[in-house]
């Protein structure tokens, strides 16, 4: 067996699709909806088609119920992605349990998903990284960093239970969930965790998970954090790039910005900008309008690029988020009892 260099984990609505699904018209449409009529965020198809070809094994893990399974892997198939696995919510099976909590639940549901792909696989992916991808629009960051510091051995069984516990999820799925604790072999697997900032949060309201955590607004600034991950090829960075000028009408500049927002903001060390100059040639050769945007960004990123050497920190042991406050932000029961 192969094993895959890289394992990218990735929720879907929000973070790859662009859902409405804040009143009960919006689930409607979402549920009805053609999977050529539903819409990808800009960038997201081309990074994890790209991931996908440069080997990094592509795990969805989404929210979207079951039921709406063969409608999700069309709309994947039509953008040329590749899985190796596909995951989503048992809601049919949670109502007709009358588990009406865990409709709305990601704690009880990721997390325990999360532990059980990478426990059961066991050895066979022993020492690979993973990266995870997610929004702002529900508890990913808080799920994603307690996973990873799970996985890590900083979070143990008596602390996971806390906060299964304070998060009201239920007895059998926080059973489950430590089980898959017990046979943690710890070791630092999260590489990264994107956060996709669909509702606009403020990237410093994500700064309490630490270094690991990379809030950004458009695909192309996680291109460029993944390209120097050595995670992504600099050719497949050029045409995320180039996606953003045709499709949405970036220009070289608003391209060159996105990378020296993250830079700013310390995610990027300013290194591989080499790599991404000499992949240039490649792209000219293909007959596309975004040429020209796409090399005046190439230009751009020097001087950037030293923008992010200048605000680069090597990683440091940070405290561990406290998850068991942290817990109530994410419980949707709790936050409407806060509001009445």
């Amino acid at each position: 067996m192969v094993l895959p260099p890289h394992i990218s984990r990735w929720d879907l609505d929000k973070t790859y699709l662009r859902t409405e699904f804040d009143t009960m018209r919006d689930l409607v449409r979402t549920a009805l909806e053609r999977a050529d009529e539903k819409r990808t965020n800009p960038g997201a198809a081309t990074l994890l088609r790209e991931l996908s070809q440069a080997n990094v094994s592509i795990h969805i893990l989404s929210g979207s119920p079951e039921q709406m399974r063969r409608r999700l892997e069309a709309k994947l198939k039509l953008d040329g992605i590749v899985w190796d696995n596909f995951t989503l919510k048992p809601n049919l099976q949670n109502m007709l349990r009358l588990r009406f909590r865990a409709l709305r639940d990601q704690l009880g549901y990721k997390l325990p998903a999360l532990l059980t792909s990478r426990t059961g696989a066991g050895d066979q992916i022993a020492g690979v990284k993973e990266t995870l991808f997610g929004d702002d629009a529900e508890a990913d960051a808080f799920v994603y960093s307690l996973y990873a510091d799970i996985m890590e051995g900083r979070a143990g069984e008596e602390l996971v239970h806390r906060i299964l516990e304070r998060g009201r999820v239920y007895e059998d799925v926080t059973e489950a969930a430590l089980r898959s604790v017990r046979l943690v072999k710890p070791a630092p697997v999260v590489e990264r965790i994107f956060i996709h900032l669909e509702q606009q949060t403020h990237p410093r309201d994500f700064q309490i998970f630490g270094a690991r955590v990379v809030p950004f607004y458009n695909y192309l600034q996680a291109a460029y954090v993944v390209h120097e991950d050595g995670r992504l090829p600099a050719a497949s960075l050029l045409r995320v790039a180039a996606e953003m000028v045709t499709l949405h009408r970036f220009d070289g500049d608003a391209l060159a910005r996105s990378y020296a927002d993250v830079a700013k903001r310390g995610h990027l060390q300013g290194t591989k900008i080499d790599d991404i100059v000499a992949a240039l040639p490649e792209l000219e050769t293909v007959a596309s309008p975004a040429r020209e945007e796409v090399r005046r960004m190439v230009e751009l990123l020097p001087p950037q690029a030293e923008l992010a050497r200048a605000r680069w920190k090597p990683p440091e042991e940070e405290p561990m988020p406290d998850y068991l406050e942290l817990v109530d932000r994410h419980n949707p029961r709790h936050k409407k009892r806060k509001k009445s």
